[in-house]
């Protein structure tokens, strides 16, 4: 190990070398802490910008909804500002809660009868239908057979 470290505290010849880099040091820090205080004030104002245009986007979502459900506007101000912004959480709450501002949802719409009887009528037509593995089955069948007999009993069905 050397003797000769730099040790700017016990050689005297660097005290004005290091002097000299503190004072330049200071005038760093001042630029620093300068920009730091720059870059807080845009920080804080990009925080509050970001804040308001949550807060209307939230506003505009909850006057749309209450809209679309035909619930009148001044409910809003009793929806907690804790619920998320979204259709779904702001129908929840009024699900759970518009009774008390005499909203009442309405049920989901049953399907329709005809709509029913029109799909049974569907389903039996297909009863029975040929598809698509059924018929490659009986090509192969068709062509497998070996005499005129066998043939006809695959078209006959039997």
């Amino acid at each position: 190990m050397s003797d000769n470290r730099d040790n700017y505290w016990e050689d005297e010849e660097d005290e004005d070398t290091t002097i000299g880099g503190f004072e330049s040091d200071t005038d760093l820090v001042k630029k620093l802490r300068k920009a730091l205080k720059a870059e807080q004030r845009k920080n804080k104002d990009l925080e509050t910008s970001y804040g308001e245009l949550t807060k209307a986007q939230k506003e505009r979502i909850l006057k749309d909804v209450l809209a679309s459900k035909g619930v009148n506007q001044k409910i809003a101000q009793f929806i907690p500002s804790d619920i998320e912004a979204s259709e779904d959480a702001i129908s929840a709450w009024l699900d759970n809660n518009g009774d008390v501002f005499g909203y009442t949802p309405t049920e989901k719409s049953a399907v329709n009868q005809e709509d029913i009887n029109s799909l049974r009528k569907m389903d039996a037509v297909l009863t029975g239908a040929e598809t698509s593995a059924s018929s490659d089955d009986l090509m192969n069948r068709i062509a497998g057979a070996s005499t005129e007999e066998e043939i006809l009993s695959i078209l006959s069905g039997q």
